[in-house]
């Protein structure tokens, strides 16, 4: 049998060997400095240096009033500073085109043009879209309370529209992407609708080649 002394040494040992591996490292490192957040200011910096880009989008549709998913597909375009287009090639040809306030509207042979502040609601959404795509950090803040979370590799940008009678229309409208490129916008509406559009960047490599003026 053991004796209480040869006893007691095995428990100081085993309250040391306890320390060195777990007390101890504690000790040895030193304290990591907590990551600092990233910004709307680090955000909008970043996807401004992306002056102009193409894509094509899915968009996913849940409608409150219907039992399915409403799904459309087609392209997108954008050039700083103010300029963006969307145009859906199916389940039908429209298009979209928003260059400062003026957007025109096309559908087959029928175009109309109207300024954006004269569909307020639309304007959000538009706004909420073509700021982030061009990094326009003072016409988000003009709009919206803005959120970010994530990192550079991937972040994302909740946007809530500032105007309470907006808000009754629009709830949110949540933009997603890596680095300088938007890659996913889900707008929420204050209704219950919702809209997931997928983005897909062209390179530049793909992009048909322009006519020779």
């Amino acid at each position: 049998m053991p004796s209480k002394r040869h006893r007691a040494l095995d428990a100081a040992a085993a309250l040391v060997l306890v320390f060195t591996l777990v007390v101890a490292p504690t000790w040895a490192q030193p304290a990591r400095a907590q990551a600092e957040p990233f910004t709307l200011a680090q955000l909008t910096q970043l996807l401004a240096q992306v002056k102009s880009g193409e894509a094509t989008f899915t968009e996913k549709r849940s409608v409150a009033v219907l039992d399915r998913t409403l799904e459309s597909t087609g392209r997108l375009s954008f050039a700083a500073p103010d300029t963006f287009v969307r145009e859906t090639l199916k389940p039908r040809q429209e298009k979209l085109a928003v260059v400062g306030n003026t957007v025109t509207l096309s559908q087959g042979a029928r175009t109309r043009t109207v300024a954006l502040d004269a569909v307020p609601e639309a304007a959000v959404i538009v706004e909420a879209v073509r700021g982030t795509l061009t990094g326009n950090r003072d016409a988000l803040e003009r709009h919206f309370s803005a959120r970010v979370s994530g990192t550079a590799p991937r972040w994302a940008l909740e946007l809530t529209p500032l105007d309470v009678r907006l808000r009754g229309q629009v709830a949110s409208v949540r933009v997603a992407g890596t680095q300088g490129v938007v890659r996913e916008v889900t707008v929420a509406l204050a209704d219950g609708d919702r809209s997931v559009m997928t983005i897909e960047p062209v390179a530049a490599a793909a992009r048909p080649a322009s006519a020779p003026g």
